[in-house]
């Protein structure tokens, strides 16, 4: 038998399958699946040996480009295009979202690209880019910048005093940027702090791609590792008071993903996805549609609300329901506090109200906004 046998990985709609150089027989089975997947986005091969019972990651370069009944190793497929061209088929089942966008983000992934997603509060860009890691098996880091009080801590980390000494003691950042491969979520990269984005140019900057220590010219520069992908998330638009205009240098640095809102039926089977076991279709097919009526609403050039029922909310409405909750408590508290009171019957919240009418009305629910009687007594 001979020593050692070598592998190229082949991403195939039903995953990753390694194929032995020389006959192309399925080995996958002789090497774990993290392996693997670091074979795929490293572009290496690998390689078994029949006496330790090891296999281990190699450079293509060491694979025997020969071999009978077989197409030569230097003319197998690239597995990072192969990846990218299946990506569908690692696409998280509770995702909804475009199967185009969704092979943009892992090709930015496997490509050490910076993205930045983009699109109303609550529409799931932080949830595609958890999914993202999960799904490619890359190390993951996460960052929520908008609740940065103290930014260079965060980025760089902290200088302090031990034993009579100055100790610096480098950021859970610094560490991240260090790990070959690994996705580094930005969250909220909007609202935080501008000496953030400062601090970030350069180690976004394709041409430079690294950390400085201090701002002294002298002090340590830390690298970032090859292969990291850079997400960051941002709500931009006049609606958002607490964030601020980003700016276009920073912009510059990324490849943009805009988040899409869901449509109506796009929600109804997200929600099912994820609540269809512990609730029934009529519940469902309420939450989906009141979220899609203010949406419509929202978007109108004359309508009459400021914003809209978001993919989180109607998640949270779902939870309250699966906890027993009735459709009016849910709404009371998961919903109405984001819509303006002011104004009375022409206010967002009575709108809002009205669409939720409907719903309780369908389930024979005593109707709440019936002005000529005493409303004290109802949850509204």
């Amino acid at each position: 038998m001979k020593k050692e046998t070598f592998g190229i990985v082949e991403v195939t709609a039903k995953g990753a399958v390694v194929k032995e150089v020389g006959t192309g027989n399925d080995i996958t089975h002789l090497f774990r699946t993290d392996m693997i997947n670091l074979a795929v986005v490293n572009l290496e091969a690998l390689k078994f040996n029949h006496e330790t019972l090891r296999g281990k990651r190699v450079p293509m370069s060491e694979v025997p480009a020969e071999t009978h009944n077989t197409t030569p190793a230097a003319k197998a497929l690239d597995p990072v295009l192969e990846l990218i061209k299946n990506s569908a088929s690692i696409k998280p089942n509770d995702l909804e979202m475009s199967d185009v966008k969704w092979k943009y983000l892992v090709r930015s992934a496997v490509r050490g690209k910076n993205i930045m997603m983009v699109g109303p509060a609550g529409c799931g860009k932080t949830q595609a880019a958890k999914a993202l890691p999960v799904a490619t098996g890359h190390p993951f880091f996460y960052f929520n910048l908008g609740a940065t009080q103290d930014p260079r801590a965060t980025l760089i980390g902290n200088t302090h005093f031990k034993d009579g000494q100055t100790v610096f003691d480098s950021s859970a950042f610094v560490k991240a940027i260090q790990t070959e491969n690994a996705v580094v979520l930005l969250d909220e990269l909007s609202r935080a702090h501008p000496e953030a984005w400062n601090i970030l140019m350069t180690v976004l900057d394709e041409g430079q791609r690294y950390l400085r220590l201090d701002e002294d010219v002298n002090a340590p520069l830390i690298k970032v590792a090859p292969g990291v992908s850079f997400i960051a998330t941002a709500n931009i638009g006049t609606e958002y008071t607490s964030t601020r205009v980003l700016d276009r240098a920073l912009m510059d640095r990324f490849e943009i993903i805009e988040v899409d809102i869901l449509s109506m039926e796009q929600e109804e089977t997200l929600l099912t996805k994820r609540y269809g076991n512990v609730l029934s279709a009529k519940q469902l097919h309420a939450v989906a549609d009141i979220a899609a009526v203010t949406r419509k609403e929202w978007r109108s050039e004359s309508g009459k609300l400021t914003t809209m029922v978001s993919t989180r909310m109607t998640v949270r409405l779902c939870e309250l329901l699966s906890d027993g909750f009735d459709l009016l408590e849910a709404t009371e508290v998961a919903v109405l506090p984001f819509f303006d009171a002011s104004g009375g019957a022409d206010s967002e919240r009575t709108f809002v109200k009205q669409i939720i009418q409907k719903y309780a009305a369908e389930t024979n629910i005593e109707d709440i906004f019936n002005i000529d009687e005493d409303t004290s007594k109802y949850p509204f």
